[in-house]
């Protein structure tokens, strides 16, 4: 499973685009950054990204890092249930 990692271009203001780039590099994931994903509000206040369409937002793009990880191991192990 890989997961999808979705930004959004202006929510970059808040360090995002660091987060997201070193995401690219990592060749288990795909990043995707749009224009706009639909979620000013979040997108307003604070860091934010999807993680295979579910909001993942934070008080800072480190602590957005870490709940990334944190949603793509509760996918990964949502998906070993059903194998």
């Amino acid at each position: 499973m890989r997961p999808i990692i979705e930004f959004c271009t202006n929510n970059m203001h808040h360090g995002t685009d660091q987060l997201m780039k070193k995401l690219e590099n990592n060749p288990e994931y795909d990043v995707i950054e749009y224009g706009c994903l639909g979620n000013c509000g979040e997108c307003y206040l604070f860091p934010f990204a999807l993680v295979n369409g579910e909001i993942v937002a934070a008080a800072s793009a480190e602590e957005l890092e870490l709940q990334v990880e944190q949603k793509i191991k509760e996918i990964e192990a949502m998906f070993d249930l059903f194998e």
